[in-house]
């Protein structure tokens, strides 16, 4: 879909982070089928170890109708550290939900959220984009820091000093839904969740592991939202 034109004829653009996940999976879907505008993804190559999820954000972006698809490449691996990006730390796994929630763990990438906003505000200014979406989630947040209210509003001000009279607006429409809430709505949007990758530790055949964070997390929301899973696990459920 293409987004509807602005007063002054140009599309409506936005530029939408899709990591290939199911929440950005989702925002993208919002950004397309829901608020018409004419979407630019932006993935990242920073070094992580479940790098297919940047393959299958291009299928998404095909999928769902993206006017363009980027991949900005940068290694987080050489200012940072986490389970994300160093294959010598472990993966946390088999985690309670109390313990998702809690404290920040090992799978944390220090700013990242931070990086890749910037980036997208760059890119927001390059094509003239009123908005920019991310998927970030403060319900089922892994206890990351940088996915809180308080963290998007700080960036939106922020956006509004570096790029004053022009700023794109910082959307984040997933920020108070639950993961059931999210896949729901995705559902309702036409979201073909079998080509998502939430995995933090896929099988060497590209199945999903069952038993990271991102799996527990992603398993319990399609139980909740009441609709079939379509992921492929490493155990063969699914």
């Amino acid at each position: 879909m293409t987004g509807a034109p602005s007063s002054g004829g140009s599309p409506r653009r936005a530029v939408v982070l899709l990591s290939g996940g199911l929440d950005s999976t989702t925002c993208l879907a919002i950004a397309t089928r829901r608020d018409g505008l004419e979407a630019h993804a932006l993935s990242f190559a920073y070094g992580q170890r479940h790098a297919a999820e940047v393959e299958q954000a291009k299928a998404i972006a095909d999928a769902l109708g993206a006017a363009s698809h980027r991949v900005a490449r940068l290694d987080l691996a050489e200012v940072s550290s986490s389970a994300l990006i160093d294959p010598a730390i472990a993966i946390p796994k088999d985690r309670s939900e109390a313990e998702i929630g809690g404290d920040l763990p090992a799978t944390y990438v220090p700013a990242r959220n931070t990086i890749f906003l910037a980036v997208a505000l760059g890119m927001a200014e390059t094509i003239e984009a009123e908005a920019i979406y991310i998927g970030v989630n403060a319900v089922d947040f892994s206890g990351y820091p940088d996915c809180r209210p308080e963290f998007i509003a700080a960036f939106a001000a922020l956006a509004e000093v570096a790029c004053p009279g022009r700023a794109p607006r910082i959307e984040a429409p997933l920020l108070h839904l639950s993961k059931a809430q999210i896949i729901r709505t995705g559902h309702s949007l036409g979201v073909d969740y079998s080509i998502t990758h939430s995995c933090y530790d896929p099988a060497p055949g590209g199945g999903a592991c069952g038993r990271c964070d991102a799996c527990l997390l992603r398993r319990a929301g399609f139980q909740d939202a009441g609709v079939p899973d379509p992921t492929r696990y490493a155990d063969g459920s699914g």
